[in-house]
């Protein structure tokens, strides 16, 4: 992993001397956290570019809600979904991230402009992801998946969340290796509320330097999920906040990541995000030259 900050740098995008902010767009009528707010072109287009007034670094657009329970939509209503979005936000100067399990619409994403592939499913959803990826020279995001959120694939099973989690990172890296994507071009996500309970996603942000030992960057992705509804609510039995209550929530796993390293969070309110991850960066420039002068002495 090459070094930026301790954190990393990705070939192929910006270099950022702090963790950088991807916003999130979905282009969906039925994400969980915005329920279809953005699902017009135009409307989506004007959204990431507000994203990155507020100061996101990179726009990540999806066209597929990957919540617990939800239907898959066909190849054509997801190209047509997000390409238009990522054209208009590309040829606007935005970084874009394409989050799609399609290897066509990554493709097509890719020649529309997008910089970065944001796979959920790390290639496995579909054979061709890591062909295309790695034609392209495009960088590309892994992370820990079992499976659509499914039946049985809701909540996983672990003896050791962060081992297991780790343990299983490192074999899809290996393969997207040897797939040929470069190893300067992988992102690690620990996929935050993907088959794991709040309980699974609280110990892995309580050891995000395990995940760094995998030496790649690490994007965090906790933006208004069920965790932190659990962390929220007044009790075990009280219903949690709904999503867009969790934002302040939020920004607090931005500020804990980008302290820990982390290379980038995805969060879908960026102002209070970006003004964490900022803080973050303060305060490790503090310490070094606190490091510095107690070195002088």
């Amino acid at each position: 992993m090459s070094k930026q900050s301790g954190r990393g740098r990705v070939v192929g995008l910006p270099a950022w001397d702090r963790c950088a902010v991807m916003g999130v767009v979905n282009v969906t009528p039925d994400s969980f956290s915005d329920g279809g707010r953005w699902f017009d072109t135009a409307a989506a287009v004007k959204h990431g570019l507000a994203l990155v007034a507020e100061g996101a670094d990179l726009v990540d657009v999806g066209g597929e809600s990957t919540r617990p329970g939800a239907t898959r939509v066909d190849e054509a209503e997801e190209l047509k979904r997000v390409i238009p979005v990522v054209r208009g936000l590309a040829a606007e100067g935005v970084t874009v991230s394409v989050d799609t399990m399609r290897a066509s619409v990554a493709a097509q994403s890719l020649a529309a402009g997008a910089a970065l592939v944001n796979d959920v499913s790390g290639g496995l959803a579909d054979p061709a992801m890591i062909p295309v990826v790695a034609e392209a020279g495009a960088p590309f995001v892994v992370m820990h998946w079992r499976g659509f959120l499914e039946g049985g694939n809701v909540k996983g099973v672990y003896d050791d969340v962060v081992t297991e989690v780790v343990d299983e990172l490192h074999a899809r890296v290996e393969a997207v290796l040897a797939g040929g994507v470069s190893p300067d071009r992988i992102v690690v996500d620990p996929g935050l509320g993907f088959s794991k309970d709040a309980e699974h996603d609280l110990v892995l942000l309580a050891h995000l330097d395990r995940l760094l030992t995998l030496g790649h960057p690490l994007l965090v992705a906790a933006s208004r999920k069920r965790f932190l509804g659990r962390v929220l609510a007044a009790g075990p039995e009280a219903a949690p906040p709904p999503a867009r209550e969790r934002d302040a929530a939020t920004a607090a796993v931005s500020a804990l990541a980008a302290h820990a390293g982390a290379w980038a969070v995805r969060v879908h309110e960026v102002r209070a995000t970006a003004d964490a991850v900022r803080v973050a960066r303060a305060v490790e420039g503090a310490r070094a030259a606190g490091n510095g002068a107690e070195g002088a002495r």
